[in-house]
């Protein structure tokens, strides 16, 4: 049996986003979340989440049919001959009628609330789980600037019309786009996430992105994921803003691909080694496109485990 976590992880992920919409907003037709002022792409933590939620729900089995299930996700109830998208309420009802038979059943059950948390809504009361796992907003380290793409559909708005449908879209050029998040020993205590629900949530991170695959989300990729494993209660903090990046004319508003930069990691090395004594070790999973540099010096890091004396 796999054993509760007991040890504080910080994570930093990155993925490319070109020519898609990583996080349309519905409240503002759909275009791509956005930082004006800095004229940077934003992703929620909730679309990273859902991306992992989507990868355990269709490749690792948590569908329901066993004893592994997904709880924040569509289900369905029949009334009569009509069928219904059941509450967050009704939802609960699934696992049990009493508080202590729902957390116990829910925890047991459902990898998303040991790792992520949740909020269990009763017809007169509640149960709050908070996430070992957190991840803040992720933002894009290049500049970019959304474009609008327009067309024509393949058939008339109404009968007897003349002129086909348009469609308007919104897309980023490219976006790198940086998580940082947190991994909560004293958190992961309450919601009994385990050492294999770990693995699961690092596998769905990169897999789940990686799957993202439909038509506005094709064109993303993932590109690192590293994991700082402490020996105490200890983060860094702000894994994401350590990083620059190197292009022509330092402009990154022209970044097309990945071929167009190299990510300085300088800061971040010279942050690890000056906490070296408070880390366990250093998790490493790299798309070999990735072009890095450590005080003015390429590198090419690898899977594996990261060893910061061979750096720099």
């Amino acid at each position: 049996m796999a054993e509760i976590i007991k040890n504080r992880t910080e994570l930093l992920f990155l993925f490319e986003a070109e020519y898609t919409n990583p996080n349309g907003d519905p409240l503002n037709e759909n275009r791509p979340r956005f930082d004006e002022e800095e004229s940077k792409a934003l992703v929620s933590d909730v679309r990273l989440k859902r991306s992992i939620r989507d990868y355990w729900y269709s490749y690792k089995g948590h569908d329901g049919s066993g004893d592994k299930d997904i709880f924040v996700r569509e289900t369905t109830y029949k009334d009569g001959e009509n069928e219904f998208i059941k509450s967050g309420k009704r939802r609960v009802k699934d696992f049990g009628n009493k508080k202590e038979e729902i957390s116990t059943a829910i925890l047991a059950r459902c990898v998303d609330v040991r790792v992520f948390g949740g909020v269990l809504p009763m017809d007169a009361d509640s149960i709050t789980f908070t996430g070992a796992v957190q991840f803040n907003m992720g933002k894009s380290i290049n500049q970019t600037d959304p474009i609008t793409l327009q067309g024509t559909g393949a058939f008339a708005s109404a009968d007897k019309a003349k002129q086909k449908t348009f469609r308007t879209e919104y897309a980023l050029p490219y976006a790198l786009i940086g998580f940082n998040g947190i991994i909560n020993e004293k958190a992961a205590a309450y919601s009994k996430m385990t050492d294999d629900d770990k693995s699961l949530l690092l596998e769905g991170i990169w897999e789940g992105t990686k799957n993202l695959i439909s038509r506005s989300k094709f064109g993303q990729a993932p590109l690192l994921l590293l994991s700082v494993n402490y020996k105490e209660p200890f983060y860094l903090g702000n894994l994401r803003q350590r990083l620059k990046l190197i292009c022509e004319g330092d402009n990154s508003m022209k970044i097309r691909n990945i071929n167009d930069y190299e990510l300085d990691i300088s800061d971040l090395v010279a942050a690890l080694k000056s906490e070296k004594d408070k880390i366990q070790d250093i998790d490493l999973q790299i798309d070999s496109r990735l072009q890095t540099v450590c005080n003015g010096k390429s590198i090419q890091l690898k899977n594996g485990k990261l060893n910061l004396d061979e750096i720099g």
